[in-house]
Parts: structure tokens; sequence; C-alpha cells
């Protein structure tokens, strides 16, 4: 064959792995979750509020996306709707319920008043919001009470990804996951022991995310479970 053969046949073959990768991607790499409770972080990607980044919580990432990018009437945020498109990046999902997420999401939303974080230094000029959020969420995952949590890692978009840097690894019993995830369905007898779980569960080493976090939505003095939706509110 001549040079011309050769290069055509390198670059068909490529194609095809290409397009082969992209539809296992697509169709085979959709991992399952039962009982999910995840935390994510959003990269806007209109050209017009490119790189602002969103933090919120969610048991269903697929719908949630939608939410955000359909706009306020379909459960998205006031603070994404109307700045769309919205990627969905990163999540950290794997905890054991919507109360121990949902601290975890107010933590990252406020690190200057969270008592576990405040320490950090602050966003530098020379960081991006996403870098800053990243360089935060790394922090995070190495204190009590999230460094006990077997939680998981997950890059929605492996084209966002960011190395940890050495010193703030993860734990290694968090795996580092990519590629879409879907939230399962519990059974009703399931869905019941996870509800009581819930209503049960109580950290009184929270106060400070009881108070303020109760400023921004209605929340149960008990159990600081959002009353109403707690996904469609801000």
């Amino acid at each position: 064959r001549g040079q011309g053969s050769i290069d055509k046949f390198s670059f068909a073959h490529f194609s095809s792995l290409y397009i082969i990768k992209q539809l296992i991607y697509k169709f085979v790499m959709v991992v399952e979750i039962e009982n999910f409770y995840g935390v994510y972080l959003l990269y806007c990607t209109n050209p017009k509020y490119k790189g602002r980044t969103y933090i919120g919580f969610t048991n269903d990432p697929n719908r949630r996306i939608k939410q955000h990018n359909t706009g306020v009437k379909a459960g998205g945020a006031r603070r994404t709707a109307g700045r769309g498109p919205w990627e969905m990046v990163l999540i950290i999902h794997g905890f054991p319920n919507n109360i121990s997420a949902l601290r975890f999401e107010w933590a990252w939303q406020h690190p200057d008043k969270s008592r576990r974080l405040r320490h950090l230094p602050k966003k530098s000029s020379r960081e991006t919001a996403f870098q800053h959020k990243c360089r935060l969420v790394s922090n995070m995952l190495r204190v009590g009470p999230w460094c006990k949590l077997p939680l998981t890692i997950r890059w929605l978009k492996q084209e966002y990804m960011l190395e940890f840097e050495p010193l703030l690894q993860p734990p290694k019993h968090m795996p580092i996951a990519y590629g879409p995830v879907q939230s399962k369905k519990l059974k009703q007898s399931k869905a019941e022991s996870v509800a009581k779980e819930t209503e049960n569960s109580h950290d009184d080493d929270d106060d400070d995310f009881v108070q303020l976090s109760q400023g921004r939505v209605t929340r149960c003095d008990v159990c600081v479970k959002r009353l109403q939706g707690f996904e469609s509110q801000v």
C-alpha cells in the first residue's frame, strides 16, 4: 500500500474507535445508584456568563440539570435562570441521607461561615471561580465528618476535570469516578426505611448550619429538613 492508503486507513480506524468510545460512554457507562444523595457543581457555558459556578443538592442529577437549564418555573434556581446553558461537571455522592448532603452543600457554598473551613485562604485573583470551588471541596473531603463518609467523587464531564493537588488528595477509601450517574428509585419498603433514618438524623455540631441556612430557606427546627420541595428552592 502507498502512504496515502495507510493514512486513510489510520484515520478511519481512529474515527471508528472514537465513535465506539463515545457510544460506550453514552449508553453503557451510566451508573445506577439507589438511595442517591449528591452535591453538585455547575459550570456556565453561556459566553456572557461563562465561568460562573453554582453548587446545589440533588437526589436526581439528570432531572436537576434539566430544571436549571429550563428555568424557575420548572424548578430551577433563580441564580441559574436565564444564564444557561449550564453543565453539571462534578458531583460528590454517597451521603447517608439528605441532611448530611445538605450540610455539605451549605459548607461548600459558605466556607467563610463554616467552622471547619473558615481558616482556608479566600479566592485569589489568579483563581477562577471553578478552580476555587474545586480547591474548597478537596479540602472539605479531608476534614471531619466528611472524611469518614463513603463518598464518591464523580466527574460527570471529564473535559472539566482538575487534578487534586498532591497534598490535597482525597482519602483512599473515596474513589474518583468518571461518567454519568442515574438515581434509581427505591422500592416502597426501602424508601420508608430511608425516610425513617433521615428523620432520626441530627448532628449537634452543626448549629452554624442550622441558624444561617434557616435564613435562606424554611427548615424544620429539629431535623433541619427543607419544608417545601427543597430541590426547587434557592
